[in-house]
């Protein structure tokens, strides 16, 4: 059977069961009052008389239809039936979203109709946002329980509301609609916004383009946002300011960059500034004003120039539709300095400048803004000697100079600091004559000389041969060192290369002439190791002179080599007062030695075979007539002789 006829059914039996019962009713009480009736007539009159039948409500009532036949009821009191019941029947279900009518207030909750077979309570607290409720009053509520545990119905306004909050979320990010949402508090990492009556999450670095550290401004503030990210399993989205922000920059910038023009003027804020060049916001679009552009002039750091918020002019150098850079210009709208330099300024004339670049072959003096010329190391002193341009000069410092060459169109410019000067070269022999003695400040030291100033301009080098008589030197600095003051000699005068020859022991006497005899070859001396190398050693003699030793010289008697820093004794084998050299040998002492004392032996042995021999001479000169016996003996003693003198010989 179908619903809907068994349901009409069950209507139709319930109407006449309930008929029935009144008419019953209406029946059994109308009996009863005839009953008693008849009972009274007849005690009062035993004999019954003909009496007239009373008609009743129900009199008409036909009992021999049968209760089940329900056929009488037309098509429209079925119909009628229906709609009275389906009117007083609702079916719902957990979870299920209604509209409901405010019957009823508490002092701490709202009753709730929504058609069930009882009223659902709301806390108050769920309509905290909604003052001036009142009786009468439409709210949508989710069914939470049909039935909790004491039978009554669970309603809850909070969860209808997030219900459709979240349905509005989801529809929000698929579309990439803007939504408004009020900051309720601060959290770990961000804010906690309302959207819709629904909590959702807006991290701290999506609140603004720039970062932000304090968060509290913010709460209590109704913002736009647009939700970002939502996550379905858990219900929670994570909201952004900072995307409608970018948005709209986008915006900006597509329709500043539609409208740029190289050489284009605009108007832009310094909102950052770095060592290569400061950030300017042109109203939604970032350009750079790179260093080089800020100022004609050098300077080290933007930030002598541009400040942090400061309104500037500047004009468009170039751009990159794609990559969506602008390159600006600040210098660019003022005339280049060398296009208007003072008619005064030329050739022969004096400027004065401050130093801005160090290069190894000179200085940048900056004489104004955007307009430098070039001090050559050459232009620096009118001395020959070498000069280091990054020791002489000092960033900053301020040197007056004369221009030597001007070439506008080129913008080159260069400049002298020694022509500030008369050239001392040309009357050099006048104060610096060859033979004079002068005392010198030590400027440069080489591995083959040392440059001394004489005077500003005036300097020459003293060869590393010229410094001591006696003792040589791998590198002038064993002997001075820069900033030193050293006496000298003018040796010779090279006018033309500017150069001059100085000495430092020719300021006395070559004490070689008088060392010749103190140490001529063969002659001993106790002398001291300094220093050994792979060819010999140094030794340290008295008065200050130093000889050498090879290494075969070094040899000992007990086949050791003699250690640096020893003491011992040597021999000179070799003496050249030109070439200041002596050679010394510690092993021919105790070579000698031994060969001495092998020829004294030799010596001994030869005079014994002499006299030997003179005292056999004797013998044979008185013998007149040898015996066999005699001529044995004097074999013997032959023999004796001639053995004698072989050992001599091998000794």
């Amino acid at each position: 059977m179908q619903p809907e006829l068994k349901q009409s059914g069950i209507i139709m039996i319930f109407i006449h069961k309930q008929l029935n019962a009144d008419a019953r009713e209406n029946v059994s009480g109308a009996a009863q009052e005839a009953v008693q009736e008849q009972s009274t007539a007849t005690t009062i009159a035993p004999v019954a008389e003909p009496v007239e039948a009373v008609t009743t409500a129900h009199d008409d009532f036909d009992w021999s239809i049968d209760k089940r036949n329900v056929s009488l009821y037309t098509a429209d009191e079925k119909a009628k039936y229906d709609k009275v019941y389906e009117n007083t029947f609702v079916q719902i279900e957990d979870g299920e979203i209604l509209q409901g009518d405010i019957v009823g207030l508490t002092k701490t909750d709202a009753v709730i109709n929504i058609g069930f077979k009882s009223d659902g309570l709301i806390s108050l607290n769920e309509f905290r946002d909604t003052p001036g409720l009142k009786i009468g009053d439409k709210v949508e509520v989710m069914v939470v329980e049909k039935e909790d545990r004491d039978g009554n119905l669970h309603l809850s306004r909070k969860s209808a509301r997030i219900f459709r909050a979240w349905e509005r979320i989801v529809e929000v990010h698929k579309t990439g609609e803007v939504v408004t949402g009020t900051v309720t508090s601060k959290t770990k990492g961000g804010l906690i916004v309302d959207v819709f009556g629904m909590e959702t999450f807006l991290p701290g670095s999506q609140i603004d383009v720039k970062p932000v550290t304090d968060y509290d401004q913010f709460v209590g503030k109704t913002m736009e946002f647009k939700v970002v990210k939502i996550n379905e399993t858990i219900k929670n989205a994570v909201v952004s300011h900072k995307a409608l922000i970018e948005s709209d920059i986008e915006a900006q910038r597509a329709e500043i960059m539609s409208k740029l023009e190289k050489g284009q003027v605009l108007e832009g804020t310094v909102k950052n500034i770095t060592d290569f060049g400061a950030f300017m916001d042109l109203g939604g679009l970032d350009g750079l004003l790179y260093i080089t552009d800020i100022s004609w002039g050098r300077i080290s750091h933007p930030s002598e120039v541009v400040k942090m918020d400061q309104k500037l002019q500047v004009v468009v150098l170039d751009f990159d539709d794609d990559k969506k850079r602008i390159s600006l210009g600040l210098k660019q709208l003022t005339p280049h300095p060398w296009d208007v330099l003072p008619a005064d300024l030329a050739e022969g004339a004096v400027v004065k400048g401050k130093v801005v670049n160090i290069e190894d072959y000179g200085a940048f003096l900056e004489i104004q803004p955007g307009v430098e010329g070039l001090v050559h190391v050459s232009e620096i002193t009118w001395a020959n000697t070498p000069i280091n341009a990054k020791e002489f000069f000092k960033l900053g410092d301020e040197y007056e100079a004369k221009v030597v060459t001007l070439d506008k169109e080129a913008r080159k410019m260069s400049l002298s600091i020694k022509q500030m000067t008369e050239d001392p070269w040309s009357t050099i022999e006048t104060k610096f004559a060859e033979g004079s003695k002068h005392k010198g400040l030590v400027k440069n030291i080489t591995p083959y000389g040392v440059f001394v100033e004489l005077e500003a301009g005036i300097g020459g080098m003293i060869h590393i041969s010229d410094l001591s008589w006696l003792k040589r030197f791998n590198h002038p600095g064993e002997y001075v060192k820069v900033g030193d003051h050293i006496d000298t000699i003018i040796l010779g005068i090279d006018k033309e290369n500017r150069k001059l020859q100085l000495g430092h022991k020719q300021l006395e006497e070559d004490p070689w002439n008088a060392l010749e005899e103190t140490f001529g070859v063969g002659t001993v001396h106790e002398g001291t190791i300094i220093r050994k190398d792979d060819k010999g050693a140094l030794v340290q003699l008295s008065y200050g002179l130093e000889g050498f030793a090879p290494n075969r010289h070094l040899i000992k008697e007990d086949g050791k080599s003699v250690g640096a820093d020893e003491t011992a004794q040597f021999v000179v084998i070799e003496f050249d007062r030109n070439e200041k050299r002596i050679v010394l040998s510690h092993s021919r002492i105790w070579e000698q030695a031994q060969a001495e004392e092998k020829e004294s032996v030799k010596k001994e042995a030869k005079a014994e075979a002499e006299k030997t021999k003179k005292a056999v001479k004797n013998i044979q000169s008185k013998v007149e007539k040898a015996t066999l016996g005699d001529l044995g003996a004097l074999a013997d003693i032959r023999a004796k002789l001639e053995g004698d003198e072989k050992d001599g010989d091998s000794k």
